[in-house]
């Protein structure tokens, strides 16, 4: 049954001691405030048969205080750039975050409460960006949501820099805070520690997150497997470091005046990010499941659930109800929000009346616009045979966009001489203190440093991406992408802009050998939904890929890119289509035919491998066939375009067809069909100069004409379903394919 109705305000049972909040001047009301946000909470995973309570219950009075007393937030708008950000890095608790925007107006319903982790509902069992108005962020994957607040609190920063960078310190209107709940299993996470030990260096004094130590988690006790000093882990990081022990006096008393007076200290420190460690009873006041494994992640039971109710007062037998005292006052937030939110309003007029180029710049990051004529930066590479790596020629795009994209900049995992992802000239990103010898700048710097931290760059990125104003990107080598997986994607669950700069793309890095040689992981990458893998075959390509992937505001991007040379095509002669193809993804680059008839046979290569499909096409013409080159650098833009281009460029009555890429060939025989051959990388790699790796392990010219002369055979016979595959192992590697 629901309801909302008025009712007592007060515990009839005194045998739960009322929270010390006198200070904070909650009175009666918010207490009970407090309590239906326990009942709530319970209610829900009973309702739903699963879920976590027991956080949600026992959080339910800092819930409280940071979104009626603490935080700069209006329901109306949860989109003001003036507002504070929340971030529940413990996503499985996601109740504490819908009650609060029920209660305080954001637009959930009761019955959203009601329809917790239900199909179709706003409340999915875990917090979801855009999907429910007011949540700042996806989060549930432990730690993630923490590491993520770091890059808003950097982005935030960065933004400043560029709007309001002379202003005091508290007085620009672009002056936030973040703040974030993490949990015990947040800590044990090694994202936590990466991004904890960035947002320390960073100096980060527009973080604070409230560490909620209950020492339960799925597996009851954590003593079992996590027993460090969190807060001298965090000190040693450069936080300010406060705890707040409701268990210190052996009878639980949820003192919130001494909650709120560690908040006011956090927010006065304005050099260092600040950790709050609340020690909770996880499922308060549950009288038989509070601090047990069993109030983390399972609904407590019906009668755990009446007996609950009766020690704060409520009805055992009424279900989801709120009192109207209770609704009128979590709703005088959407009041304060509306009067901070017009006193924040005539500042702002204020700045934007004594800053007509920096409002001007504002309102086109606002809108995800880019600027008039920035394309006209981006460098065109002349023809060279020598050539040079894509990873340069990236390089030299960045620097060269520079001065006309101000929201663009990153940096690398301490790898910015090999990833090309420093722009000339620009200062880093880092405190006046941290600046060394070689890497010049100040706290509104460009250029980022993550250092050996590759799990913390993907989350910061994401955090980053989601404060919406700036282009965030980041780079190490591509074989150390599997260290970013989670984060990319959230990158890709979340759309978010980030891109990634994954340098040393193949075997084609020589002699550093398998360990950092890349052999799954484009066909791992592709497989993430919503992730675009990006491969440009020469300089020109990697201008119009990085030009595509700026254009495209709603989803991440992997720039794929070589550390050895590769010819710049000549583009300006027939020889060669236009590098601006590129943005569809495929596109035919060289082909035998001119008078519309087709080929006997299709070359489908990526990145590096683009030239050895060339150069095989000029042994194939020999023989007298007529060859087409299909230079596919992306297959996700690829696959966007309309069905007519693509059996333009891939006729589906040519069978005859050979992808060549130094990886796995995973996922090509949907390219080359039944009667194609893949030529691949089936193994690891070792350590050699690079051209001796593609003759040893057959990624050559040569064996790319035999394929495709087997492809051309094979495409007069009967169609094979699943395609002609190898009937022994191969003894070198790429041409296994073949039976």
């Amino acid at each position: 049954m629901t309801s909302e109705q008025s009712g007592s305000t007060s515990r009839p049972d005194r045998s739960v001691t009322m929270p010390l909040a006198e200070r904070t001047g909650w009175d009666a009301t918010d207490v009970r405030a407090v309590d239906t946000v326990r009942v709530l909470a319970a209610d829900a995973v009973q309702k739903a048969g699963n879920g976590h309570p027991g956080t949600a219950m026992s959080l339910a009075p800092l819930a409280h205080l940071l979104f009626q007393n603490v935080m700069r937030h209006d329901p109306g708008d949860d989109q003001w750039l003036g507002r504070d950000r929340f971030v529940l890095s413990c996503g499985h608790s996601s109740l504490t975050l819908y009650i609060q925007l029920y209660l305080t107006g954001y637009g959930l319903k009761l019955s959203d409460l009601e329809a917790y982790r239900t199909w179709g509902s706003a409340t999915p069992g875990h917090p979801e960006h855009r999907h429910t108005r007011g949540v700042e962020i996806t989060t549930g994957p432990l730690g993630q949501g923490l590491a993520s607040a770091v890059g808003m609190a950097m982005a935030a920063r960065r933004e400043r820099g560029l709007l309001d960078p002379d202003a005091e310190p508290g007085s620009s209107p672009f002056d936030h805070h973040v703040y974030v709940i993490a949990s015990d299993g947040d800590m044990m996470e090694g994202v936590t520690g990466e991004a904890a030990s960035i947002a320390g260096h960073q100096e980060l004094g527009n973080l604070v997150v409230f560490y909620d130590s209950n020492h339960i988690s799925i597996e009851d006790d954590t003593d079992v497997a996590f027993s460090e000093d969190v807060p001298a882990r965090f000190a040693a990081y450069g936080w300010h470091v406060q705890t707040v022990d409701w268990t210190r006096t052996g009878t639980y008393v949820e003192d919130v005046d001494a909650l709120l007076t560690a908040v006011r200290a956090a927010q006065d420190e304005d050099g260092r990010p600040s950790l709050i460690m609340l020690r909770t009873l996880i499922g308060w006041p549950s009288p038989t499941k509070q601090n047990t494994g069993k109030a983390h992640g399972s609904a407590l039971g019906e009668d755990e659930v009446a007996a609950t109710k009766r020690l704060l007062g409520f009805d055992p037998e009424r279900h989801f109800a709120v009192e109207d005292a209770v609704l009128a006052r979590t709703r005088e937030a959407a009041d304060r929000g509306r009067q901070a939110h017009a006193e924040w309003d005539e500042a702002f007029a204020a700045w934007r009346t004594a800053n007509p180029e920096r409002a001007a710049l504002l309102d086109r990051l606002r809108a995800q616009r880019l600027p008039d004529g920035w394309t006209e930066a981006l460098p065109d590479f002349p023809a060279d045979p020598k050539g040079m790596a894509t990873r340069a020629a990236s390089g030299k795009v960045l620097s060269a966009l520079a001065p006309v994209l101000p929201e663009l900049w990153g940096g690398s995992a301490d790898l910015a001489g090999s990833n090309n992802t420093t722009m000339d000239g620009e200062p880093s990103f880092v405190p006046a203190d941290h600046q060394t010898r070689d890497w010049k700048g100040g706290p509104y710097g460009r250029t980022l440093h993550f250092g050996v931290r590759e799990h913390a760059m993907g989350a910061i990125l994401n955090g980053i991406a989601l404060q919406s104003l700036t282009r965030p990107y980041g780079g190490t080598f591509l074989t150390f992408s599997d260290y970013m997986r989670p984060a990319v994607r959230l990158a890709a669950l979340m759309k978010l802009p980030a891109t990634y700069v994954w340098t040393h793309d193949s075997i084609g890095l020589g002699e550093d050998g398998p360990t950092h040689q890349p052999v799954e992981h484009l066909a791992a990458l592709r497989a993430v939904p919503g992730l675009d893998v990006v491969r440009p075959a020469d300089a020109n390509e990697t201008t119009a890929c990085w030009r595509t992937v700026l254009e495209h505001g709603d989803r991440p991007a992997a720039l794929v890119l070589t550390r050895q040379n590769v010819p710049v095509l000549d583009r300006g002669s027939t020889a060669h289509a236009p590098a601006r193809h590129a943005a569809r993804g495929g596109y035919v680059l060289a082909d035998t035919t001119r008078d519309g008839t087709a080929p006997d046979v299709i070359l489908v290569a990526t990145g590096s491998e683009v030239h050895i499909a060339l150069a095989a096409r000029t042994l194939l013409e020999t023989d007298g066939l007529a060859v087409r080159v299909v230079s596919m650098p992306c297959r996700e833009w690829f696959a966007a375009q309309p069905l007519a281009y693509q059996d333009e460029v891939l006729p589906p009555a040519v069978r005859a067809r050979v992808s060549v890429e130094a990886a796995v060939g995973q996922g090509w025989r949907d390219v080359v069909g039944d009667a194609g051959r893949i030529v691949s990388l089936e193994h690891y790699g070792a350590s050699a100069d690079y051209e001796r790796l593609y003759s040893e392990f057959g990624i050559t010219p040569e064996a790319v004409a035999t394929a495709a002369r087997d492809s051309i055979r094979d495409a007069d016979r009967a169609p094979r379903p699943g395609g002609h595959r190898q009937t022994s192992a191969p003894t070198s590697g790429g041409t296994g394919d073949r039976p």
